[in-house]
């Protein structure tokens, strides 16, 4: 994504803002590969600044980004291969619908058949369950 006469700079120019949904967690955790642009000290700057924990996978692992490949396939066959956008802020809109809608509503196989949002309710309902047990 950088031109190669160039040094990197992170986040990209597009990518300058602040999360405004990120204070409703309380811990975001970024997995990537070890691409350049990742492991770069103004990259790792920037997700210290924001509270985000950087994961990262093994060198030639390719099972650690298959999740979100495939749902990056979803976004594309489903959306953005059936749209075209007047304008960026209008992609920004739809995009968040879709994702919203997404994680809301779509019942995944790998979530037991929950939406990821009821999924993940349920893990840390699970979760306050077991800690009040063995209290």
């Amino acid at each position: 994504p950088f031109p190669s006469t160039t040094t990197p700079r992170w986040p990209p120019a597009p990518c300058r803002w602040q999360p405004r949904c990120w204070a409703a967690t309380s811990t975001v955790i970024f997995h990537s590969d070890k691409g350049s642009e990742f492991t770069a000290s103004d990259y790792a700057a920037a997700c210290d600044r924001l509270g985000v924990t950087q994961s990262m996978g093994r060198v030639g692992s390719c099972f650690d980004t298959a999740v979100i490949e495939s749902w990056h396939s979803t976004l594309d066959f489903e959306l953005l291969s059936r749209h075209r956008f007047a304008t960026k802020a209008e992609a920004r809109r739809v995009v968040a619908r879709f994702i919203d809608t997404y994680n809301t509503t779509r019942r995944h196989s790998s979530c037991e058949m929950l939406s990821p949002a009821a999924y993940e309710a349920l893990l840390v309902e699970q979760a306050a369950a077991s800690k009040a047990a063995a209290a």
